[in-house]
């Protein structure tokens, strides 16, 4: 069983940053696909960026592009997300979430975090 702590999130101006970070515990293998969706009321749960250790691939939403970055420096630290540049229509709610051996933003993970906030006005 894995367990997954999310911190950061919070309110900000449109414009503005900030830093989501997932740290795991428990059961945990190396071949994780470690990343983070989110979904806005009224709307499905859509994959933000995912980082699969892997081949190293990284994935990015269109809408997230250029924007954010996702980071994890190996299988000890934390994922992390940069969201810089943030939309109002970036407000969700946001989870972490890790998969073992396969990765994609339109893979459903078997394990997740609790959730956190983001909202952009």
């Amino acid at each position: 069983h894995v367990q997954l702590v999310e911190s950061g999130g919070g309110s900000v101006q449109a414009g503005g940053s900030l830093r989501l970070s997932c740290e795991a515990s428990g059961r945990t293998y190396t071949n994780y696909c470690m990343g983070w969706f989110r979904q806005a009321p009224g709307k499905e749960r859509e994959g933000v960026a995912a980082v699969y250790r892997l081949d190293n691939y990284i994935y990015y939403a269109d809408s997230v592009k250029g924007r954010f970055t996702i980071t994890k420096d190996g299988p000890q630290t934390p994922l992390k997300l940069q969201m810089n540049s943030l939309k109002p229509e970036d407000t969700a709610i946001y989870y972490c979430a890790v998969e073992y051996g396969t990765c994609g933003l339109g893979v459903r993970p078997k394990y997740w975090g609790q959730r956190t906030q983001v909202t952009v006005s």
